[in-house]
């Protein structure tokens, strides 16, 4: 894309947004989040410490740095018992329902394009629904500052690094190469689930765990889907032009009866060095909460009096009632 903000629509240029990813199945602590009647709920529709679910808690760190009309929300049809509470507050027009789940590829750019069909020139910020942060503050700090990269790093993409507290085998790592601009650094490379020998040499050289949480101009991942993953870019760009013009087709749902699995970081980022930046971001209590053990520990940084006795085999307990939230982390 050229070097200048594009107007959308609606007239809006270079405007921040925020997209929240709460479409997944959270499949790797499915046997442990469940309610009465043994339906698995993902973990974004859960709580770790009582009251918000997880998803709710995202929505007000989005708020922290972008107004409500432009928090757009990607969620998948099989939820909406769990959903539909949640964003109760949200325009329809930011909610989008994904009729199946393939992976973060096309469960990234169905939204995405939503808002480029708003404003192209957008400024966005990926957040998973599905985190924990025991410093609320450092972590909407480190996302306006991912912003304001932009404005130097124009067609770059901004992923925040989070400094590690372990070498942790289980996660996603990046290793920062040369200093770009300000506190931004080049990625050299990703590493993704380590030994635990070479986590260990990696946080050593200063690696930091990829907390998927990133920002770019909307155009520029439009551009790396082009570049990356052409045929789904077609195909979900015309299903959307379709169900604009003629609702009743549902042009998006046979789309994606025909689309295969694919990966945001690996099919998109990982063929995108060249416009990848990395923030740094010190040490915040980040969690992805993706294994026991993480959610373990992360309930204890949060101070439950019984987190550090906390059975791993089994750790939630579900509430019956489409607003009840099961609570990550209950003794049961």
């Amino acid at each position: 894309m050229a070097d200048r903000d594009v107007v959308g629509r609606d007239g809006r240029v270079g405007r921040r947004w925020a997209l929240v990813l709460a479409a997944g199945e959270g499949r790797r602590l499915s046997e442990l989040i469940e309610r009465r009647g043994g339906a698995a709920i993902p973990k974004q529709f859960c709580t770790i410490r009582g009251g918000p679910s997880m998803l709710q808690e995202t929505l007000r760190r989005a708020e922290r740095v972008v107004t409500p009309d432009r928090i757009v929300t990607v969620v998948a049809e099989q939820h909406r018992e769990w959903w539909k509470h949640d964003l109760a507050g949200l325009p329809q027009s930011n909610v989008v329902v994904q009729p199946r789940n393939l992976g973060t590829g096309p469960g990234m750019l169905l939204p995405l394009l939503a808002i480029a069909e708003r404003d192209l020139g957008a400024k966005v910020v990926v957040l998973p629904s599905d985190h924990s942060f025991e410093n609320e503050n450092a972590a909407v700090a480190a996302v306006r500052l991912a912003y304001d990269g932009l404005d130097a790093e124009r067609e770059s993409v901004v992923l925040l690094g989070i400094t590690p507290d372990e070498p942790d085998s289980s996660l996603g790592w990046i290793l920062p190469g040369r200093r770009s601009h300000g506190a931004l650094r080049r990625v050299e490379r990703f590493v993704e689930k380590p030994d635990p020998e070479i986590a260990g040499g990696l946080m050593r050289l200063g690696g930091l765990w990829n907390s998927f949480i990133l920002a770019a101009r909307v155009s520029t991942l439009v551009e790396l889907y082009l570049r990356t993953l052409p045929s789904l870019l077609e195909a979900l760009s015309r299903a959307r032009a379709w169900d604009s013009q003629f609702p009743d087709v549902d042009a998006v749902r046979q789309a994606y009866a025909r689309l295969e699995i694919s990966d945001f970081s690996r099919d998109v980022l990982e063929r995108s060095a060249d416009s990848l930046r990395v923030l740094p971001v010190p040490p915040c209590g980040w969690s992805d909460l993706g294994t026991p053990e993480r959610l373990a520990r992360c309930a204890a940084r949060l101070a439950r009096p019984d987190a550090a006795a906390l059975p791993t085999r089994r750790l939630v307990r579900g509430s019956e009632g489409a607003v009840a939230r099961p609570i990550l982390a209950a003794v049961v």
